[in-house]
């Protein structure tokens, strides 16, 4: 799964890393991610805000190709589930340029929104959470309970990069710890 979070910048940021998201109306940096089924993290990324989540997912997939060249290709393709803010056919095209036997390794699956007769037979309106996509917010809230990630305190986008890794690091090693 993958997805994007805006995240507001402190003064410390440089104005290197400062965008301005639209759909957020956020000053600051977005953090893209890719998680397995269980919430744990496959890669990370972060980005001004104002870089579209195509761009970002792009950036994010081509820093880590090496990941998908090593990948054997007579074994299943790799499913990534991504939201409506993604235009997967624009993503297709842009990672084959770069690798073109990426998409004999992966495919891009648009995550299912419950329609309004789904949400009549259930007896719900207005807003529906769609329970595989939860799984990447609960990974965005793990984030958020490490105080020093709540907002972009650093300088560049690569410590902000690093200092996600290392939350997911102090993560992990908790849970095997109280295992």
């Amino acid at each position: 799964m993958i997805d994007s979070q805006a995240v507001k910048n402190t003064c410390n940021a440089s104005l290197e890393s400062k965008g301005f998201c639209f759909y957020k109306a956020t000053n600051g940096i977005k953090r893209h991610l890719a998680v397995d089924t269980l919430g744990f993290p496959f890669f990370s990324h972060c980005t001004k805000a104002s870089v579209s989540d195509d761009q970002g997912l792009i950036e994010m997939l081509l820093l880590n190709i090496d990941y998908f060249k090593v990948k054997p290709v007579n074994i299943p393709k790799i499913t990534i589930l991504i939201d409506n803010g993604y235009h997967p056919k624009k993503l297709e095209e842009q990672l084959k340029t770069v690798y073109p036997q990426i998409m004999n390794k992966i495919r891009f699956k648009l995550s299912p929104k419950p329609s309004s007769e789904q949400k009549k037979q259930q007896g719900k309106t207005g807003f529906v959470p769609v329970q595989t996509r939860w799984v990447i917010e609960r990974t965005n809230s793990w984030i958020e309970r490490c105080k020093s990630l709540v907002k972009n305190f650093e300088r560049t986008l690569e410590h902000a990069t690093i200092k996600i890794n290392l939350c997911f690091v102090r993560l992990m090693l908790k849970r095997l710890a109280s295992g």
